[in-house]
């Protein structure tokens, strides 16, 4: 399922060993180069204590409508203790307000939000927002990963702008519509609530 990243900020984030909250969901830090959410900033009073303030994106044990859970406070690292992680961080790669071109030039707008994917983490689709004279018919556009070219620290160029359309995701998007993939399902319960359905 596909989430948007602006919803995913600011959750809380959730021990398991303690049942209390450790900090909240601050930033995305992201790869570059794959376009992937490796890992989460984390804010908080338990966790600014610490040396480390990161959540690797693979460390996520589950996650709600309202929460994000974690095994223990542990789990938090410092970008020196991995190393990818700390190579990226010092790329200071943004997503957010990159600039967004064709490959011949076109200016199509600025990224606002972008959606990834809950089980890999992959950036899926940026969402952009159009210039003011643009922005009449179609304010807000959906690109989709396989239409990006090229990033760099001030620009992402695009095959062109002919399959971008509105957003559809605001509604689909929504964290209380999620279904926890990191919980597989009992096949004999599902068994049982399939029956129990049944006339």
């Amino acid at each position: 399922m596909l989430f948007l990243n602006s919803r995913f900020l600011g959750l809380p984030v959730i021990s398991v060993q303690v049942a209390n909250r450790i900090g909240y969901i601050q930033e995305a830090i992201i790869d570059p180069e794959t376009l992937r959410v490796i890992a989460y900033k984390i804010h908080g009073s338990l966790a600014d204590r610490r040396e480390g303030n990161i959540l690797r994106a693979d460390d996520i044990r589950e996650i709600s409508a309202e929460s994000i859970f974690v095994d223990s406070i542990d789990e938090l690292v410092s970008p020196e203790t991995v190393l990818n992680i700390g190579k990226i961080m010092k790329l200071n790669f943004k997503l957010l307000k990159h600039k967004v071109v064709t490959e011949k030039g076109k200016k199509i707008g600025m990224v606002t939000d972008f959606s990834f994917d809950s089980l890999s983490f992959m950036v899926y689709q940026i969402i952009v927002q159009r210039p003011l004279m643009k922005s009449f018919n179609n304010p807000e556009l959906t690109i989709n990963r396989s239409q990006i070219v090229e990033i760099d620290d001030y620009k992402i160029v695009i095959k062109n702008d002919s399959e971008m359309v509105k957003i559809p995701l605001r509604n689909n998007g929504d964290l209380a519509s999620f279904v926890n993939p990191f919980r597989g399902q009992n096949p004999d319960l599902q068994n049982q609530s399939e029956q129990s359905q049944e006339p």
